[in-house]
């Protein structure tokens, strides 16, 4: 809970040295001695310089070498906070994992706590805690279906598969569509995940080129000519990681026709699409007996929930990827599909969806003020921020951590031609939205500054 301040009045004397440190030190005397507290609101820059009669520049310098140290924090409109305090040792504010926010007003440990409950109450706890070899049950292809709903239509839950997570069902459907040798096509900045599953397989992936719309339809004949051994295409239509782009349905159809003229499967991986308002339609309804439709919820619900819905294009295809789940991860832990099903079904999962998109749109809302040059989706949970002005990457990176904050390096997502000069920054994984905006307008201010600014202090 945040306390007032507003009395307090550091002491300090023309004799003390530069009057700003003096105030940052009486910052610090007051973490050390307890007068101030995390969290507390200190007074207002103009009202302090006036209680000290100083002038306002020397409380705004002030103040600033007091983030700069990471004693308060500041949000615009509101004030100044005592930060927390932290471990040097710590990890930074984290800019670089893709998660989704905590949705305001949500007590995420007692909705688990309440839907383990009903599920004892309703189902054979001691069968739960026991294996489950398969594709999940019929209840939880049932709840699958259930969930796809909003973006596919009527799904016949035999066609639903439960995985344990996207990364799962990314390894398995490589393993029985891409042999070691061959060839998985996509965009020129891809899911880390996808890359790091295809080299476990020793299955080559080949970019083709893409603009503002996604990948380009002659971009993606072209790789098919020079990559003859090509079998599938990899897509991330919605709010893409990490370049934020959603691909238009018009081009979604011309990708569509060309992948099943060249006889290629389609892995489309869709995390994001449920936090959309109204999202083009999906590759597996475009081309329903050529795609792999992969829908996790720890994107959009919360990630500690490794459960993800696919869709096979086909019953031999369903068998042949149910067998590699299980060769894989042997089965979806069933007390947690269990409790996802049982969210779906009485709606909660559609609350917490709804919580997580309203909060993703309030934080792209604070980006978007601090940093206008990005590309984002307005209920996304990441922007993708191309550099200028003599910016490379790793100085940003590098930068940036040095002020308490991890952003995402191009190199991550990479998978041909030439380096791009960005950075993925990912809104969700910090908890407050005040400590959020006050990494994005520290970002900010790094970029204002320049690379010079990091040339000066390496």
């Amino acid at each position: 809970m945040t306390a007032e301040t507003g009395d307090w009045t550091p002491a300090i004397s023309p004799s003390g040295g530069p009057l700003y440190l003096q105030i940052v030190e009486a910052i610090e005397a007051g973490l050390r001695t307890g007068s101030l507290r995390e969290g507390d609101r200190l007074p207002a820059q103009r009202a302090l310089a006036e209680r000290l009669g100083v002038d306002f520049t020397t409380v705004t310098r002030a103040y600033a070498e007091a983030r700069r140290r990471n004693l308060i924090d500041a949000v615009t409109g509101r004030g100044s906070f005592v930060a927390p305090r932290r471990d040097p040792a710590a990890p930074p504010l984290d800019l670089s994992m893709n998660i989704p926010p905590a949705p305001k007003g949500v007590r995420l440990a007692e909705l688990v706590a309440r839907g383990v409950s009903e599920i004892s109450a309703r189902s054979n706890l001691d069968l739960l805690m026991s294996y489950h070899p398969g594709a999940g049950s019929s209840a939880e292809r049932a709840g699958g279906a259930a969930w796809l709903r909003r973006t596919l239509g009527k799904v016949d839950p035999d066609r639903v598969l439960v995985a344990s997570g996207a990364q799962s069902a990314l390894a398995a459907i490589l393993s029985v569509e891409a042999r070691a040798g061959e060839a998985v096509l996509c965009e020129p900045l891809a899911y880390p995940g996808l890359l790091s599953a295809a080299n476990q397989f020793d299955v080559a992936v080949v970019a083709a080129e893409a603009d503002g719309d996604g990948m380009r339809p002659d971009a993606l004949e072209a790789a098919l000519r020079a990559n003859p051994k090509a079998r599938l295409l990899y897509l991330n239509p919605s709010i893409a990681n990490p370049t934020a782009v959603t691909m238009p349905e018009t081009r979604r159809r011309e990708i569509a026709a060309v992948a099943v003229r060249g006889g290629l499967k389609i892995l489309e991986d869709d995390p994001y699409s449920p936090l959309a308002a109204d999202p083009p339609p999906a590759f597996a309804t475009l081309a329903p007996t050529a795609t792999f439709h992969v829908a996790t919820v720890s994107k959009c619900l919360t990630p500690g929930l490794r459960i993800a819905f696919v869709v096979a294009p086909d019953a031999a295809s369903r068998e042949r990827l149910a067998e590699a789940l299980r060769a894989i991860s042997l089965m979806a832990p069933p007390l947690m599909s269990a409790l996802v099903c049982g969210w779906i079904r009485d709606g909660v999962a559609a609350d917490l969806l709804a919580g997580v998109r309203a909060e993703a749109e309030a934080r792209q809302a604070l980006a978007r003020a601090a940093l206008p040059a990005a590309v984002a989706h307005p209920s996304g949970l990441h922007l993708w921020l191309p550099l200028a002005g003599g910016w490379d990457r790793h100085g940003l990176a590098e930068r940036a951590r040095r002020q308490g904050l991890a952003v995402t390096p191009s190199d991550a997502f990479r998978v041909g031609g030439p380096a791009v000069e960005a950075v993925r920054v990912s809104l969700g994984a910090v908890p407050e939205r005040a400590r959020l905006a006050t990494a994005l307008e520290t970002l900010s201010s790094i970029l204002a500054g320049g690379p010079k600014a990091l040339r000066d202090v390496v």
